[in-house]
């Protein structure tokens, strides 16, 4: 890949997230619309929204919470959905490290599956970028997303029930996950990870309050951590 400028890393970061718009609106809408059948007011729904941007661990804190859930049942699913997060802020760390502050401060708001998943990719193709252009193809990626995403979340409570079940719209939800998964499986210990996770929620899957995303996603990243071990203990 030729060198890179901030404005020409920012332009291919914004065309590269523009097909994830087709997966992150629905998901927002149906945020806003399941949001307010569950009760919460606009101020609820839009402040899950924007604080947490997060869909998986926003989905689940929302179910726990309509199934009566003790609050720290709610709590502690959210963040180990989103452990996840710290996780890509740890990838992130060699290539954004000497960012401004400021800057780091807003990819850190804005660093979730589909802004991380795309900088990511384009860093490991080109390691030899200037932190300025990386930065920049980050808020490039992040553009379309973030707007769409509360755009659409906020667009689900006003529209409500107008919206008709033969839409489906939880259709986005399984998309955008494979979408971004399906990318990274590239070595033995990602597949591995990814295994034990599904096997381990088809398992435990008769727990309640979806405790089996804890006692899943703890199992996944033992083994992927435990196989990637292993293979860099090979001579």
């Amino acid at each position: 890949m030729a060198a890179s400028t901030p404005r020409t890393a920012y332009w291919r970061g914004f065309r590269a997230a523009l097909p994830f718009t087709i997966v992150v609106g629905p998901f927002g809408l149906l945020f806003g619309v399941v949001g307010t059948e569950a009760g919460l007011d606009v101020a609820q729904v839009m402040g899950f929204t924007v604080l947490v941007i997060a869909g998986a661990s926003q989905f689940t804190a929302l179910q726990l919470m309509q199934d009566n859930a003790p609050t720290l049942i709610v709590i502690a699913s959210a963040l180990a959905i989103n452990l996840r997060m710290a996780m890509y802020s740890a990838s992130f760390a060699p290539h954004l490290g000497r960012a401004p502050l400021w800057q780091r401060a807003l990819i850190a708001y804005m660093n979730v599956d589909q802004t991380y998943a795309l900088s990511h990719a384009d860093y490991e193709a080109a390691p030899s970028q200037s932190v300025a252009a990386k930065a920049a193809y980050f808020f490039g990626a992040s553009t379309p997303i973030i707007p769409v995403w509360i755009g659409a979340s906020a667009l689900g409570i006003v529209v409500g029930e107008a919206i008709p079940p033969a839409l489906a719209l939880d259709f986005a939800v399984p998309i955008t996950f494979i979408a971004l998964i399906t990318p990274a499986l590239r070595t033995l210990a990602h597949v591995a990870a990814a295994v034990t996770s599904i096997v381990m929620a088809i398992l435990l899957g008769f727990l309640p309050w979806n405790l089996w995303l804890l006692f899943a996603g703890l199992a996944a990243m033992m083994v992927g951590a435990e196989v990637e071990r292993r293979m860099g203990a090979r001579p």
